[in-house]
């Protein structure tokens, strides 16, 4: 059995995630008190009781959700045996998926994306920034569309997320953000919507977020994965620590290739995703991109175990 790793992004948090397997697993207990102990204060009493408008803010999202992901991974590791070809995150999750891999400390990567969120949160004044999810647009089409608005108003929108056929997600002021939503239709989109996020990511309005992402990933050791991670900026299978140091700086001003990233693996000869942390975003993203494929996620105690029996039977493990 062929297996990639993928593990979710900002947007799949919620308040709760991941305290049923705190409560049952000490590994993963362990990974929220090593969480706390490496921020300095009691992210872990935010991600279980919220409030959720703290959990929402950037800053905490991020740590918050890499936590979660990593103690599900560590629990699905300590129940079996898991042989994962390949990893790959969408976005924030990149992250998880370097730690998951052994290139990046647990303890080093959540200060590293506490201080991501900060940058992407300082990096365009607040308000002033949208993203949109457009729907059944063609992706020619799309393109071209937030070229000619970012020349006509000499604001830019940029296509912000390749995430799975007929579905993208756009980046930039609100005012060029807007002006594309109105003109979705001339694409063949079925519908544009404004989303509910912070700020104008993966757009190159987060440029001064890379330069400040780059000085802090040159402080970083980061060592050869122990079997490479697609990277979202140039969906190449990356194990060479100073270009993986590389894309993550671009990564924040660049689109997340998720489509793109999915059939790397594929071509790979990867058929099976495991999703690890909070929510099912990815899986459904797979298999929109190819309904042939296999998905497994693992959140809670019932993911956990279906995971699990599923691999025994199928022969995923060492």
């Amino acid at each position: 059995m062929a297996i990639g790793l993928v593990f979710p992004g900002q947007g799949a948090q919620y308040v709760g995630m991941g305290k049923e397997l705190a409560d049952a697993h000490n590994i993963a207990r362990e990974t929220f008190e090593e969480v706390d102990d490496s921020l300095g204060f009691s992210l872990t009493k935010m991600i279980f009781t919220g409030p959720e408008e703290d959990l929402r803010l950037t800053y905490y999202t991020q740590p918050a959700i890499l936590t979660v992901s990593i103690a599900a991974f560590r629990v699905l590791s300590q129940e079996i045996n898991v042989l994962p070809m390949m990893g790959a995150g969408h976005s924030l999750g990149e992250y998880s998926a370097l730690v998951a891999a052994d290139a990046i400390p647990f303890a080093d990567a959540v200060k590293l994306v506490y201080e991501r969120g900060k940058y992407m949160d300082d990096s365009y004044k607040a308000g002033l920034g949208a993203m949109a999810a457009v729907l059944g647009a063609d992706l020619n089409a799309l393109e071209m569309l937030c070229q000619s608005i970012t020349q006509e108003i000499h604001e830019p929108v940029d296509m912000a997320n390749v995430n799975c056929p007929g579905q993208v997600v756009v980046s930039g002021t609100k005012n060029a953000v807007q002006l594309l939503i109105d003109r979705a239709k001339t694409t063949g989109a079925r519908r544009a919507v404004l989303l509910d996020v912070s700020g104008p990511f993966h757009s190159s309005l987060m440029s001064k977020a890379v330069s400040q992402l780059q000085s802090l990933l040159e402080k970083q050791v980061i060592t050869r994965p122990s079997y490479p991670i697609v990277s979202n900026v140039n969906v190449q299978p990356l194990t060479d620590p100073q270009e993986i140091k590389k894309t993550l700086a671009q990564q924040v001003a660049s689109p997340v290739l998720w489509e793109a990233s999915v059939h790397q693996m594929i071509d790979h000869g990867i058929h099976t995703f495991i999703e690890c942390g909070p929510g099912t975003v990815l899986s459904g993203l797979v298999r929109k991109i190819d309904r042939t494929l296999q998905t497994m996620h693992v959140e809670n105690q019932s993911s956990l175990l279906e995971t699990v029996m599923a691999l025994r039977q199928e022969g995923g493990t060492a």
